[in-house]
């Protein structure tokens, strides 16, 4: 590990000697990718540093400990030597995470697509609720949420819904959420005030670029159409909405949002990609199964996560069998403690799994 970090700190101060030449920046995708590499070595380096002064530290309070005979001295000395092996216990733990394979995908904006499971209009009911869970966690965070597709019931449900969050990290942040959640409550449909359960799937996707994702015209189908249901101007009098089919995979792509029939296109276009790109993706993981198993947030879309019991006010995330009486508060948005307990425990299994190769 520590030839590793060494490497690391000189491609690190290499970088930085690069970026200070004048005709680096005149190379505006170069000038990107180098900063990009500086910015992710950044805390690896900056933890190896502090690691260093704090073995640095440990054998000046020994040697202090050695030639020293005043007590209060000493005293100093060995309180110094006790916080030192504290740290450098510390930053071990903390370099070994930082040195863990990253994702590829962690730095992009997301796709994220919920739709309502069994239950009817009750699992259209808390497929809204979701989705507005996430819009208020997703503004905490100050990044921004754009709607690229809903299909919505008539009091208040809806049966899928698409959107984009654009923000650094997202995706590192959000994968977490793919799954099946399921509710538990009385349902305002219910006069017999009977619990009934439902449930929603959530499907987190990394942004795809056109180079991620190579689409060939051939295989599209372009349809264009007037917008139906609620709204203002423009829908129902141009042909504004846009449907895309694409053969080889049968993936229909409907776009409405927009009053512009190309901003409806691009938008359709970039649910597609993300959607090609998920494929990809899913066949990679089913191609590694083992290493797909032993991660949190990149298992089964068909695997139940989470339960939201409403009587109880209780929320348990049952990969990591954590449970909070806060329901409110997470329907409400704060959700970063649920998201920080299923990081720290993806991060504990891949610790683990390097342990034993």
């Amino acid at each position: 590990m520590f030839d590793k970090l060494e490497d690391i700190l000189v491609r690190y101060e290499e970088l930085m000697s690069t970026l200070s030449e004048p005709d680096v920046a005149n190379d505006q995708n170069r000038f990107r990718k180098l900063m990009k590499e500086q910015n992710d070595l950044m805390p690896i380096v900056e933890a190896y540093k502090e690691y260093r002064q704090a073995k640095q530290n440990i054998e000046d309070s020994l040697a202090m400990l050695e030639e020293e005979s005043d007590e209060e001295l000493r005293e100093l000395a060995k309180e110094e030597l006790n916080e030192s092996k504290a740290r450098v216990e510390e930053l071990e733990h903390e370099l070994k995470i930082l040195l863990l394979p990253k994702d590829p995908n962690d730095d992009k904006n997301v796709i994220v697509e919920i739709r309502a499971g069994a239950g009817g209009e009750e699992a259209a009911l808390f497929a809204a609720e979701i989705y507005r869970m996430y819009v208020h966690y997703v503004e905490s965070r100050g990044w921004k949420v754009e709607l690229l597709e809903a299909d919505e019931t008539g009091i208040g449900g809806m049966k899928n819904i698409e959107f984009m969050v654009k923000g650094q990290g997202a995706y590192s942040i959000l994968k977490y959420e793919s799954g099946v959640h399921r509710v538990q409550r009385v349902p305002e449909t219910e006069s017999q005030g009977r619990i009934q359960t439902s449930t929603c799937s959530v499907a987190v996707m990394p942004e795809a670029e056109e180079v991620d994702v190579k689409i060939d015209e051939k295989d599209i189908r372009i349809d264009v159409m007037r917008a139906s249901g609620n709204g203002g101007q423009c829908v129902n009098t141009t042909d504004s909405a846009v449907r895309l089919t694409h053969y080889p995979t049968g993936i229909v792509i409907y776009s409405q949002t927009e009053k512009s029939q190309l901003q409806n296109k691009d938008k359709a276009f970039a649910l597609l990609r993300a959607k090609l790109y998920d494929l990809e993706l899913q066949k990679q993981q089913d191609a590694e199964a083992a290493e797909r198993r032993s991660q949190i947030g990149t298992g089964d879309r068909a695997e139940k996560i989470r339960t939201y019991n409403f009587p109880q006010g209780r929320v348990t995330d049952h990969r990591i069998g954590l449970t909070l009486y806060k329901i409110d508060k997470i329907m409400n948005g704060d959700i970063q403690e649920i998201i920080d307990a299923c990081i720290a425990a993806d991060q504990a299994k891949k610790l683990a799994n390097m342990g034993e190769e």
